[in-house]
């Protein structure tokens, strides 16, 4: 292994004529790049590509994602946006992203282009999964489009209780036109059968 010194390094350099190999845990080590699509090339620290666009941090720009320092210039480490050039981060930082967002809905932390932020993160080695986004498993934000259910009125009416109500009438449940984070069953809050708009009194 070119990085470590040690036997069983089964990865090569794709670059002609190059004989370095090296192990798969040693490659971010020693700043070789793997690219996670076919056809699955692997590069040295000599002959691994670099980011083509030419831009140069601002003295004290910080990561988009970690919020801390980065380079003073474009390395292994530090990266950049290939579409607005003015979003900087850390290659750990990236990945971290890449991992939770998945081709879906990885793109640049600044400008949001994909296409051509995506073709680049590739190229620079940054594994990025053919899935959904991790934050959608589980449906993790479900409760975040479930219709609110319950009669806020002082005192509800209904014999039911709160939690139920009727498709028509006096108990269907009437949520604030304006937030819909409150609801009435029209007889609860004295308003008619033909009542179809009601706001919360916090509206």
């Amino acid at each position: 292994c070119c990085i470590c010194g040690q036997t069983g390094a089964t990865i090569a350099c794709f670059e002609t004529d190059c004989d370095l190999s090296f192990h798969l845990p040693c490659a971010k080590q020693g700043g070789c790049v793997t690219q996670f699509i076919t056809p699955y090339r692997s590069f040295c620290p000599t002959h691994s590509p670099k980011q083509a666009v030419e831009a140069t941090p601002e003295p004290g720009t910080e990561c988009l994602i970690c919020m801390e320092p980065v380079e003073d210039r474009k390395t292994f480490n530090t990266m950049v946006c290939p579409a607005c050039k003015t979003a900087w981060f850390h290659r750990d930082c990236i990945q971290g992203q890449a991992l939770h967002a998945g081709i879906l809905s990885l793109q640049c932390p600044l400008c949001r282009n994909s296409h051509a932020f995506l073709v680049d993160m590739f190229t620079m080695g940054i594994r990025i999964p053919f899935r959904f986004p991790s934050w959608e498993e589980n449906d993790a934000f479900a409760d975040l489009v479930e219709r609110h259910r319950h009669c806020d009125a002082r005192e509800c009416l209904f014999p039911g209780g709160r939690e139920e109500a009727e498709e028509e009438g006096p108990w269907e449940l009437l949520l604030c036109s304006s937030c819909a984070a409150e609801g009435t069953h029209r007889y609860c809050s004295g308003l008619r059968d033909t009542t179809t708009s009601w706001e919360c009194d916090n509206c």
